[in-house]
């Protein structure tokens, strides 16, 4: 008999029922740090008690009034991440889902305005998540995603993961849009070069073609600029944003150039829910926070502390570990055994992590950890390697 609730999910033997900071308290009263944080979403830590504050004061005034009015906390946070992005003007949805349909919509639409109606293809790389949607799973395109699921939405093309070579050949005068993560999440933690990252700006500038950012676990904080994308010293034409900018509430947006929001005119998208003012007021909270230079100045101490620790992790356990990839609190442990096997030797340790592909350990710990929490992270992801290299341990 199928369960109630439907059995899409492998799920862990765990169920928490409270958390503070970088700690979830289990059912039964054990603790455990959590690495994880809701896969990059809690970047506040949990029940953070200003993104509480913001929360139960709106909540005491309005939740859903839906965007047939005008929605104060919506134009706030919209006027908020103009001014601090490249960004002209913004949707918000309610998930990174939602952010890549808009994106391919915004794309395909801005070539339909100018007269081009046929120029839809956008191109993706291997590896690729940017949601379960039917267009989204379209544009990753990996067999996992895509079978029984056909016919896909047509459109896509699927290079190789940062082929730069692969990439001119195919970018054209027909290229509607690139599509791309500056930091692949669920692909295993594979960043792009700074000079890949301008590669493929100066190819979308050189064709016409839009650069899209797939910035939904990569962003708000979690690589130590408010946006991954900084680091390079560019700007994408659209921006998917989700996770970490609601800090635990359902919440996302689409930033763009008003280039390339052109053709978004009265009636050609919308959402019941996205931008309400429940989620807009936490959503400013967070981002309040995180923009700030200071805050950001700590996320980069912190996850230079954390990759050194974890190098001596990798070279004590060399059986298990391979290496660290990643920025900032967006980091993986490449493994040598399956990334499953020590997540769930982790949680005989009270250590939540998450697996991702190519053989990846993700670590995505909220962006307030403490040093002592991240001596303690490793101390722990040390105990569950030693059941993998009988080799004794120096860390």
């Amino acid at each position: 008999m199928i369960p109630s609730i439907l059995p899409t999910y492998n799920r862990a033997p765990l169920c928490f029922e409270t958390g503070e900071g970088t700690w979830l308290t289990a059912t039964d009263g054990s603790r455990y740090l959590d690495l994880g944080a809701g896969i990059a979403v809690n970047a506040l830590g949990h029940a953070n008690p200003e993104l509480v504050a913001a929360l139960t004061e709106q909540a005491g005034r309005l939740w859903h009034v839906s965007n047939l009015y005008q929605i104060p906390e919506q134009q706030r946070l919209a006027d908020m991440l103009v001014e601090k992005t490249f960004a002209d003007t913004v949707f918000f949805t309610n998930s990174g889902t939602e952010t890549a349909e808009l994106a391919i919509k915004m794309a395909r639409k801005y070539w339909y305005e100018k007269g081009e109606p046929d120029r839809i293809e956008i191109l993706t790389f291997e590896g690729a998540f940017h949601g379960r949607s039917t267009g989204a799973i379209a544009a990753a395109g990996s067999e996992k995603m895509v079978k029984g699921f056909g016919p896909l939405m047509p459109g896509f093309r699927h290079l190789p993961w940062a082929d730069m070579a692969a990439l001119k050949s195919a970018i054209s005068e027909r290229t509607a849009a690139v599509m791309v993560e500056p930091i692949q999440g669920e692909g295993g933690i594979r960043p792009l070069s700074d000079a890949e990252m301008k590669t493929i700006r100066q190819l979308c500038d050189e064709t016409g073609a839009l650069l899209i950012l797939d910035e939904v676990q990569c962003g708000v904080g979690r690589t130590g600029r408010l946006f991954a994308h900084e680091w390079s010293g560019l700007a994408p034409d659209i921006m998917m944003v989700a996770k970490g900018i609601g800090g635990g509430f359902p919440l996302g947006a689409v930033l763009a150039t008003e280039r390339a929001a052109s053709g978004m005119v009265a009636g050609t998208h919308g959402s019941t829910y996205g931008g309400n003012p429940l989620g807009c007021a936490v959503g400013a909270r967070v981002l309040e926070i995180v923009s700030d230079p200071a805050f950001l100045a700590e996320v980069n101490r912190k996850a230079a502390l954390f990759r050194q620790k974890l190098e001596g992790l990798v070279a004590a356990h060399p059986d298990v570990f391979e290496g660290v990839r990643g920025q900032g609190l967006m980091l993986g442990l490449v493994c040598k055994v399956a990334p499953a096997d020590i997540v769930k030797a982790g949680y005989d340790q009270h250590i939540l992590t998450v697996p991702a592909a190519h053989e990846a350990l993700r670590l995505l710990p909220p962006l307030t950890i403490s040093d002592d929490e991240i001596a303690e992270a490793v101390r722990r992801l040390d105990a569950a390697a030693t059941q993998f290299d009988s080799a004794p341990s120096s860390v």
